[in-house]
């Protein structure tokens, strides 16, 4: 195994007399790609921060090799005292950096490098922290929850600009595509303590499955155990004289062994309040278009809602998803066309910007709309505690003020609110944000039963593979196209994801059988990423291409594997990585300079 370039051993913290992590261990090696999972409050982020050196541990055993570089990517950046966001990128930047990375980032993730910092949104400053986290392209990467206030396409890029990166990485996501396509070992912090896979986040939760289904059987076990040393206490020969005292000691030991055993966190329990069913057609829209201070939103779209329908809304921010939303269930008005509405419908809403959540209200009120102890779901009276367990709320939380709870405990809040509700038309605006695996396990089986139709917002697209039975795509300029099945379904009939320009990909063809040529790119000049690759890429091709001749001449000593055969196994997977390498940069150089060519012979 390589060395470690960062590692934690006995890792031990206590908030408030509960302890948080004992015994916990990590260790990062040279260009690991290591996801970092666990239910939410479990200490991942606490973890990660320790690692970086921003949290005390109340002990640790902690190295981190000389010269290695490390950087973490704050959950809330701080910008003041930066007059622009390149200032603050710029800022994480070391001597003999690329220089070129800080803008280029920037732009990529849509923030404007003199931006000022004092009138940015948090979705920006969030943007710009990434930002500043990447462009040193430093030896170790700690991302905690990287891809929020991120679109599709940003996410996208984001994939592929960390897939590109040597750097070792420790990443804390929800998002299940992102971690299955980027990480190759797992670490599973589980009730203070970390268990490690050395495969990637795709097979962990299965192995999860398996190693928790095998501590419920050693638990049967020791409960087993403890009965048959309590009926030889009970009725043993031996009981009607001196107790043996070792066996006692062991019983004892026994009991206080099954005291101490912590279980795993429960999960929550999500059911839908039912309302009666809707018409058959739940929305038939026809030919609606949508424009605001002369900018269309929508243009001329139509498609028909079934009850039972499971319909996904995917675009870049900006697309006008809501709006869509909102044209579809009749709360906003089209400029054009025509939306009947089928009848008996009852709405519920999961909003995701929290808008509905008073931070002064507290978790019971919020719960049960003020002034009463229960809930009413499918006609039946809960009291609130009841509820509150299902979501993995203490009892004492009750008059928590809910601008306390921590986000995925306010995700929470809004899914319970949104279920007790009764509905048969549910909207789910970004369900999936701060939410744990496991609880988006349970989101998902939700809807997949639930009697009513389901309209999803979500850039996760996991989730929409999961649970969606058609998607509607933004193609940009207020046109929508509706694809079925899942992201991936439309990724496959559209040819590319949302975060490709039209300008690079012929539209979706609908009827029309007549070939196309492939349009010519618009654009008349290199972007900056490709002129920056252009001055990088041949420096990189020789700087490869003596490694290799070096390495090459190693191996062309013929005694070298008799003396050392590990040594040759080892230059042998290098020269081949070496080798592959190569051949990328070479091809991406000649994939750009006939860009270039083309474009200057327009």
């Amino acid at each position: 195994m390589a060395a470690a370039l960062l590692s934690l051993k006995e890792v031990h913290l206590t908030f408030g007399g509960t302890p948080l992590l004992v015994g916990a261990e990590l260790s990062v090696a040279a260009g690991e790609r290591i996801a970092l999972v666990g239910r939410n409050g479990s200490g991942k982020s606490t973890l990660l921060k320790i690692a970086a050196g921003l949290v005390d541990a109340d002990s640790v055993e902690q190295f981190l090799q000389p010269g290695v570089t490390v950087r973490y990517l704050e959950q809330e950046p701080d910008l003041s005292g930066f007059e622009t966001a390149l200032e603050y990128v710029e800022s994480g930047l070391a001597p003999g950096d690329d220089a070129y990375r800080a803008p280029y980032l920037l732009s990529e993730l849509g923030i404007a490098p003199e931006a000022d910092p004092k009138s940015m949104s948090g979705g920006e400053v969030r943007r710009s922290a990434l930002a500043r986290a990447l462009a040193p392209s430093p030896d170790i990467l700690l991302l905690d929850e990287p891809t929020n206030h991120l679109d599709l396409p940003a996410i996208e890029w984001l994939q592929s600009e960390l897939s590109s990166m040597k750097s070792a990485m420790l990443i804390i996501s929800h998002d299940r595509r992102f971690l299955s396509d980027l990480t190759r070992s797992t670490v599973w912090l589980d009730r203070g303590t970390t268990r490690r896979l050395d495969r990637g986040f795709a097979e962990y939760e299965a192995w999860r499955d398996e190693l928790l289904a095998q501590e419920e059987l050693e638990q049967h076990k020791l409960d087993r155990q403890i009965v048959r040393e309590e009926h030889w206490v009970r009725y043993g020969v031996t009981a009607r004289r001196k107790r043996n005292v070792r066996r006692m000691s062991e019983l004892a030991d026994l009991r206080q062994k099954r005291k101490d055993h912590r279980g795993p966190v429960g999960d929550v329990k999500l059911s839908v309040a039912d309302a009666q069913k809707s018409g058959a057609i739940v929305a038939d829209i026809e030919g609606i278009s949508k424009a605001f201070d002369g900018r269309t939103v929508v243009k001329d779209f139509s498609t028909r809602i079934l009850r039972g329908d499971r319909v996904g809304i995917v675009g870049p921010n900006g697309a006008g998803k809501s709006t869509l939303i909102k044209l579809i269930t009749g709360e906003l008005a089209p400029d054009q066309g025509e939306v009947k509405l089928g009848t008996k419908l009852d709405i519920a809403v999961l909003d995701q910007k929290r808008a509905q959540l008073d931070p002064a209200t507290s978790l019971k009120d919020a719960l049960t709309g003020g002034g009463t102890d229960n809930v009413v779901i499918n006609d039946k009276a809960r009291h609130v505690v009841g509820y509150m367990k299902d979501f993995l709320f203490l009892p004492e939380q009750a008059n928590t003020a809910l601008g306390k709870l921590s986000g995925g405990e306010r995700a929470r809040v809004m899914i319970a609110r949104a279920l007790s509700l009764p509905s048969n038309l549910l909207i789910l605006d970004e369900p999936t944000n701060d939410l744990d695996l496991e609880t988006l396990d349970l989101l998902q089986e939700m809807v997949a039963e639930y009697q009513g139709t389901v309209l999803v917002v979500s850039h996760d697209r996991e989730f929409l593979d999961r649970v969606a039975s058609s998607v509607i795509v933004s193609n940009g300029d207020g046109e929508w196209t509706e694809y079925p099945g899942g992201y991936s379904d439309m990724v496959a009939l559209r040819g590319y994801g949302v975060g490709k320009p039209k300008s690079e990909t012929p539209k979706p063809k609908k009827t029309n059988t007549q070939p196309k040529l492939a349009a010519k790119p618009s654009s008349k000049k290199l972007s900056f990423k490709h002129k920056h690759a252009l001055e990088k890429l041949p420096g990189e091709i020789e700087t490869l291409t003596k490694e290799i001749e070096a390495l090459n001449a190693q191996l062309a000593d013929p005694e070298l594997y008799a003396k050392d055969p590990t040594k040759f196994q080892n230059i042998s997977s290098e020269l081949a990585e070496k080798e592959s390498a190569l051949g990328e940069k070479e091809d991406q150089w000649l994939e750009i300079e006939m860009l270039r060519e083309e474009l200057e012979a327009e």
